[in-house]
């Protein structure tokens, strides 16, 4: 090729070039313009959540239960860094670690980051505050703090079930779960705070740039009804009983009838809620309020109430019963195979006696006695403030047979939850009017602002009835079967419950759910207790196990609480 020739090939290799820089430029700037300038911005402009306080749990004597404790995650800006990388690491390792393996093994894991990495590099998380004040009194240009808040349960296991935890979601972020925490996790939560920056080239922020920040609001605390001296009474004795007892679980539940506040609600076995990791996840159910049983004899004071409300019956009534009812080819009989011929219906809830309460659901009829549970609240949830509240349905009435509707009088063949058979005694205690149960007493907002749980009541029955049946609960404390263990000189109404477990279509006669509800001082309540144990096996019976349990932990309220019990 000649002269001429190279150089025009040269200038065609030139021109193809050129032309080939100017298409490429071409389609940046029409066809790429949009998405060139969009990634142009992402890099000139960092969008980071800034994290809102969890609102924090207490006591009704503002100790707390739950908390929202600062952490520091720290992160190193490589190109401000004016230290060498060993010093850097060996400093920082020797505020964090003691152990001095473990301190040489954080400063090498350190350098090894800081030369890896290009810009931001994350050096250590969960730093506690005290440790980034002594980090930051280092003065190491090129260290840079982000906050955030872990959950902490300062009293442990005590009141779990009815606290619940703060996990981890789908996204990673925390949430509240089971308890308060899920009930209340959008008033906990708050919401995040937001801050736009600008940045340079290296992506580090512009001081002076156009920087945009929303504060996060923090989330709402929760003040609760809960005493803490009556949960830690209540946590202590429900652990000694079970295990004195050989039960298989227990449940407390005190409540003050008259406002309905929840004063002290315990289940064991419980949990920590610091390690709900650790633990089983069927532990995480609150009894209370997720469990349900045939409650058996304490059932009977309600039936008695709705038969007394209708005028069926007076305290006074005779019960034509001489021994065992047939009804088909089922045969009834007392707890005990004794029997009390013409007792009246005081005796008979003295006696608990199975036969004649028989009578008294026959005498009132399927149809009021459905009525009247309705109106005490079963067959729908309480509303307690708690997450996992659940509620057996009531069969409608063409779902009933005769036996059905004998063995009701007794509380059998009805699945009710703790929860509500609180809340329909205290009905009785709190002269006829029912409250609805809540844990919170008021919610806080960040700016101090506090908003109380308004109280919900209804009547269900007449003053009349809940007087009379009251007198009937204090006869079976002072002469029924529990009388051994009962407090001298107290005035207390209450009624025992040994409700076998049905297993497999059948009753199995050797395990049973042993409970006793009552209130006390009965003329003018302060508290009303129900205590349940799930399968006992020093004895089957209420009298030996639930009510005994019961007067241990109402002598102690007494005491603490300086109530008069007369």
């Amino acid at each position: 090729m000649n002269e001429a020739g190279r150089l025009k090939f040269t200038f065609l290799v030139f021109f193809g070039g050129f032309l080939a820089v100017i298409l490429r430029l071409g389609w940046w700037q029409i066809y790429q313009k949009e998405p060139l300038l969009a990634q142009a911005e992402n890099q000139r402009w960092e969008e980071k959540n800034i994290p809102a306080k969890r609102g924090e749990i207490f006591f009704a004597d503002q100790h707390p239960l739950a908390l929202s404790l600062p952490f520091y995650n720290l992160f190193a800006f490589k190109p401000e860094l004016k230290v060498d990388f060993h010093t850097l690491g060996e400093k920082i390792s020797a505020l964090l670690e003691t152990d001095t393996q473990k301190r040489e093994k954080l400063e090498n894991l350190m350098v090894e980051k800081l030369n890896r990495a290009p810009l931001w590099i994350p050096l250590y998380e969960k730093i506690e505050p005290d440790q980034k004040k002594a980090i930051d009194q280092l003065g190491i240009n090129g260290l840079h703090f982000e906050e955030k808040f872990s959950r902490f349960y300062p009293e442990a296991s005590q009141a779990a079930h009815l606290l619940g935890f703060v996990g981890k979601n789908e996204e990673g972020k925390d949430q509240g779960y089971f308890g308060l925490e899920g009930f209340y996790e959008e008033k906990l939560k708050g919401k995040e705070g937001k801050v736009i920056q600008e940045n340079d080239a290296l992506g580090r922020p512009i001081i002076l740039g156009n920087n945009y920040e929303v504060p996060p609001k923090n989330g709402a605390d929760l003040i609760l009804f809960l005493d803490r001296q009556l949960q830690w009474i209540v946590e202590q004795k429900l652990e000694e009983g079970v295990l004195k007892y050989g039960a298989k679980e227990g449940l407390v539940i005190i409540t003050n009838p008259k406002e309905g506040s929840v004063l002290a609600m315990a289940a064991f076995p419980d949990f920590d809620p610091n390690e709900y990791s650790q633990t089983d996840p069927l532990l995480f159910l609150n009894p209370a309020i997720s469990a349900t049983f045939e409650p058996g004899s304490i059932f009977k004071p309600l039936i008695m109430a709705i038969a007394l409300e209708n005028q069926v019956v007076t305290p006074e009534t005779i019960c034509p019963c001489e021994g065992p009812l047939e009804i088909g080819e089922y045969r009834i009989s007392t707890w005990n195979n004794q029997y009390y011929p013409q007792s009246t219906m005081t005796e008979i809830i003295q006696h608990s006696d199975n036969v004649g309460m028989a009578f008294v659901a026959q005498k009132v009829g399927l149809e009021k006695i459905l009525s009247g549970l309705e109106k005490f609240g079963f067959g729908k949830i309480t509303g307690i403030d708690l997450q996992g509240e659940v509620s057996p349905a009531l069969r409608e009435a063409k779902y009933w047979s005769p036996i059905d509707l004998a063995t009701l009088g007794f509380g059998q063949g009805i699945a009710v939850t703790p929860l509500q058979m609180v809340q329909a005694m205290g009905a009785i205690a709190n002269n006829g009017k029912m409250v609805s149960p809540r844990v919170v007493a008021s919610i806080v907002d960040e700016k101090g602002k506090q908003e109380a749980i308004p109280k919900k009541e209804q009547s269900v029955i007449s003053s009349h009835t809940s007087q009379e049946i009251t007198k009937m609960m204090v006869n079976a404390v002072d002469n029924g079967e529990a009388k051994w263990a009962k407090i001298e000189g107290a005035k207390i109404a209450g009624k025992t419950g040994t409700a076998q477990i049905p297993i497999s279509g059948h009753y199995d006669p050797q395990k049973t759910v042993a409970s006793f509800i009552g209130f006390a001082p009965a003329d003018n309540p302060e508290f009303l207790m129900l205590v349940t144990l799930n399968e006992p096996t020093t004895s089957p019976w209420a009298a030996e196990t639930a009510a005994p349990l019961w007067f241990e932990i109402a002598r102690e309220i007494f005491t603490v609480k300086g109530i008069n019990p007369k």
